[in-house]
């Protein structure tokens, strides 16, 4: 396991100051600033360095697929992960069909998790001045859906078929965009309407207003109770995300449209997740210092209020069923120490 300051390929890493109590440096990456991955491993090594458990640096802005590899490989410490990837992994599939299904599933057996979070949701919305005015007026429009490939797109596509029935190229035109061109894409008027990762608040919404006011569909009742949506509720990286709006800040200019005050939706699952050969001291060390600071985390942004983090129910989280990555034997013994249950299949 790597305890190197900082690795070479590094170059963009956030270094935490160093304390003089802290015991070891560990390495880490996560994604983009202004997202819940980020917001997590910056707050974690925050917290880690002044707890006096260890000092972070912190390589941002890196895709997720190649931090876990890293992880598995022994060359970073911690990584934020979409718990998609560790079940791709282990198969060898998708981002990881180059390595084979048995490199794979050896690399995957070497990545245990800390705690669990919630990316955020998924929304329908639109300008109000679209001619899409909710779920059944998807037919026949051009729907901004995500970048050309990855999960977000996936979820997309498998949301909308799960509450339509309608399907992508066949009864809607799908759209895409790279992310760091989306917010363009939304304001341009590329599209109808977007079905999108979504956050309370979400920053792409934000800087979108200003082309003019919108509204964003929560799934309705009947299809979320649907077979179909809660069987997809519970495929690899995926997770409920359910929320009382009344426990979110009003946006001015967004209407939140919901049939009884609830927003429902399919939540991208992840986890802080290191080598399962982490020291077994560090890695409850670590996972203490997060579950004793949830409001640091739900509080870092706007956008960290809904995260999840202090969950450890496997309906809740995305662990269990087909993600085959366990808790870090170190995490077990925190969150039992801080009176919580880990269930026998996210058990090493």
């Amino acid at each position: 396991m790597s305890r190197r300051l900082a690795l070479p390929t590094l170059a963009a890493a956030l270094a935490f100051g160093a304390s003089a109590n802290a015991q070891v440096n560990l390495t880490a990456e996560t994604g983009p600033p202004g997202g819940v991955p980020h917001g997590a491993v910056t707050t974690l090594g925050e917290l880690a360095s002044q707890a006096g458990v260890a000092n972070f640096q912190i390589a941002e802005g890196q895709t997720l697929t190649n931090s876990l590899q890293n992880v598995a490989q022994g060359k970073t410490d911690v990584a934020a992960v979409p718990l998609i990837l560790p079940f791709l992994l282990s198969k060898g599939a998708g981002p990881y069909a180059k390595l084979g299904k048995k490199k794979g599933a050896e690399l995957a057996a070497n990545t245990a998790v800390l705690y669990t979070y919630l990316y955020g949701g998924y929304a329908l919305y639109a300008y109000d001045s679209s001619p899409v005015k909710g779920w059944k007026d998807i037919k026949g429009k051009t729907i901004v859906n995500g970048p050309p490939r990855g999960a977000a797109l996936s979820i997309a596509r498998a949301l909308v078929r799960l509450v339509t029935g309608y399907s992508d190229g066949k009864d809607y035109k799908g759209r895409q965009s790279n992310w760091g061109q989306m917010v363009k894409t939304i304001t341009d008027g590329t599209g109808d309407a977007m079905v999108l990762p979504i956050t309370f608040p979400d920053s792409r919404i934000v800087r979108s207003l200003g082309s003019g006011s919108m509204t964003a569909w929560s799934v309705p009742i009947k299809a979320w109770n649907s077979a179909g949506m809660q069987k997809y509720l519970k495929a690899p990286g995926i997770a409920p995300w359910v929320i009382d709006l009344k426990t979110v800040k009003p946006l001015k200019g967004l209407t939140l449209v919901s049939e009884d005050g609830v927003w429902r939706s399919p939540a991208t699952a992840g986890a802080d997740m290191v080598h399962m050969s982490m020291d077994f001291e560090i890695a409850k060390a670590l996972t203490k210092v997060a579950i004793s600071n949830v409001k640091a985390f739900t509080t870092k942004a706007p956008y960290m209020a809904n995260m999840g983090i202090g969950n450890t129910d496997p309906a809740k989280t995305g662990l269990c069923g087909p993600v085959p990555v366990k808790y870090h034997p170190g995490a077990v013994a925190a969150w039992e120490e801080a009176g919580h249950k880990i269930p026998d299949c996210a058990r090493p």
